[in-house]
């Protein structure tokens, strides 16, 4: 069963509250559901060591670039469970680069988006796997 009752709220307040620790969790669990939702697509989100050590390394552009893959990903896959997404990893870049510019929103609104797709997606995954919808799932 995957989670399905991400929040935005819950991910800045705990991610302000932690200094920081949770925001390096909740994108650990989100790559550890993405590798299960979206077996046998031939791809593989990396977690959360390769991410902290590949962003350092980068200067952060490896960030921009694993959210990028996270949003095509999670595009790509949405018609395997019948649904259709929008936003894709170019939506997610536009708004963390760009959106950065305007009052440094950009990137809670692309962080809203990744988790309103994953949160989609995570239902319809564990409805295909005769689960239901139940917000406590962990």
């Amino acid at each position: 069963m995957i989670k399905t009752n991400r929040s935005l709220v819950t991910y800045i307040v705990f991610t302000i509250l932690t200094c920081g620790i949770y925001g390096y969790y909740f994108l650990y669990c989100m790559a550890r559901d993405m590798n299960i939702m979206c077996e046998g697509d031939g791809e593989n989100t990396p977690g959360l060591a390769v991410f902290i050590i590949l962003s350092f390394v980068t200067c952060g552009f490896y960030a921009l670039y694993w959210y990028y893959k996270l949003g095509n990903r999670l595009a790509s896959n949405a018609p395997r469970y019948g649904l259709n997404f929008q936003e894709n990893g170019t939506t997610i870049l536009m708004w963390y680069v760009v959106g950065a510019l305007v009052c440094g929103i950009g990137p809670y609104v692309a962080m809203y988006i990744l988790i309103k797709n994953t949160n989609a997606l995570a239902a319809a995954y564990n409805q295909s796997k005769g689960a239901y919808n139940n917000n406590n799932v962990q």
